[in-house]
């Protein structure tokens, strides 16, 4: 049987969501801005998905949840709207170790003039506090920094950095992808403005997501259109996407408290079975991250051979984000980390589900020690003068 270890990348759609969904693609198709029983009956579901989501996030209001199609579209519209609707602001505060969905963003933004304050984070991948808050000013309109690393699992204090922001009259933006369903979070206590989330990271289905919007934040639409989402995200709502992710909310809020103590337990017994071995290294800050996540760096080897041979044994496992898998370029993240030459382009990231056993993380371990002995035997036959990384590619 196949192991999926990716689940950073996406998750599978849980079956109970697949059948909360079900329904809206057959005999529910109304319309939820229609005034007739069609039209009722859809927006009560929608209703009902928003206070499912309010719940995990520990939001005040639910109205404060505005549907998206996902992180991306969630995070374009918090950063816009910040520059504006905050007068006399045009400057961003984030991190060298953004989502793509961020970083692009920004390089773009930085062309049409908007300077952006990009903080750094040590080896282990921990932000630099003090020089975010000395990045922060009378120009800065927004802070965005991840709630947690994609590719590394390390978790930033995005509350304590929130009260930053709002000192100095900043807005505060998360980007919560990976960590909606896999940290405790609760909305109502701290200065987090807004934050962005997708359903397909916890077993919801891809293409729906939400911002999170606190109540009498200006708010400008990235998206215009008509009254949907009280006119904050024009168009007409995927509603079976909606309720996908409502229901993936509700369940998530139940498993949260015992599957991040199972699926800890299983990521540290991968993770030491495979150190056991020697010549690699955990990569992020082991002792602050998600609990899915693992990322090992092995000393002069691909991760990218790595991988392939994995999956040619029917284990999904990545090099990181899934949205730079086509770049031959190390990960961004790792370079802002200074991981060292040897271990560079040696990281493979295994990130975990409920789904995930204790027999397929014992058979991962045993199938990885044979692929990493064989590419190290073709390391020693067949050594490349030129770089202390050689490149195999099957």
């Amino acid at each position: 049987m196949p192991i999926y270890l990716d689940n950073n990348a996406t998750t599978r759609t849980d079956p109970c969501v697949l059948q909360a969904m079900l329904p809206f693609l057959t005999e529910q198709f109304g319309n939820a801005s229609s005034t007739h029983t069609f039209g009722s009956e859809i927006a009560g579901a929608v209703g009902e998905a928003r206070r499912s989501l309010q719940g995990l996030l520990g939001a005040a209001h639910d109205h404060e949840i505005v549907f998206t199609s996902g992180g991306t579209e969630s995070n374009n519209a918090a950063i816009l709207s910040a520059l504006t609707t905050q007068e006399g602001r045009d400057e961003i505060v984030t991190t060298s170790v953004e989502h793509s969905a961020i970083l692009t963003l920004v390089e773009q933004l930085a062309t049409r003039g908007i300077k952006t304050h990009v903080i750094p984070v040590d080896s282990r991948g921990r932000l630099d506090v003090e020089a975010f808050r000395w990045a922060l000013g009378p120009r800065t309109a927004i802070a965005s920094v991840m709630w947690a690393n994609n590719e590394t699992g390390t978790i930033f204090p995005v509350e304590f950095l929130a009260g930053l922001a709002r000192a100095a009259g900043a807005l505060f933006h998360t980007d919560a992808v990976q960590a909606i369903g896999r940290v405790p979070i609760d909305l109502k206590d701290n200065a987090i403005d807004m934050l962005s989330l997708s359903a397909h990271k916890l077993h919801g289905p891809k293409g729906t997501g939400a911002l999170f919007l606190r109540q009498g934040t200006n708010f400008r639409p990235l998206i215009w259109g008509g009254a949907q989402e009280r006119r904050r995200r024009g168009g007409t709502e995927n509603i079976p996407g909606i309720v996908g992710l409502g229901k993936a909310a509700e369940l998530a809020a139940e498993r949260l408290e015992p599957d991040r103590v199972r699926i800890g337990g299983l990521r540290d017994r991968l993770e030491q079975a495979i150190l056991h071995n020697g010549h690699c290294m955990a990569l992020g800050d082991v002792s602050n991250r998600l609990p899915n996540t693992a990322n090992i760096a092995f000393e002069d080897l691909e991760g990218e051979a790595i991988v392939h041979h994995l999956n040619r044994a029917g284990i999904a496992a990545s090099l990181g984000s899934a949205c730079r898998s086509c770049s031959m370029d190390p990960s961004h993240v790792l370079r802002a980390m200074n991981v060292p030459a040897r271990s560079l382009r040696g990281a493979v990231r295994f990130s975990l589900s409920h789904e995930t056993t204790v027999e397929e993380v014992d058979q991962v371990v045993r199938v990885l020690s044979g692929i990493v002995a064989h590419l190290r035997a073709m390391s020693r036959e067949h050594p490349n003068p030129t770089s202390n990384s050689p490149r195999y590619t099957s």
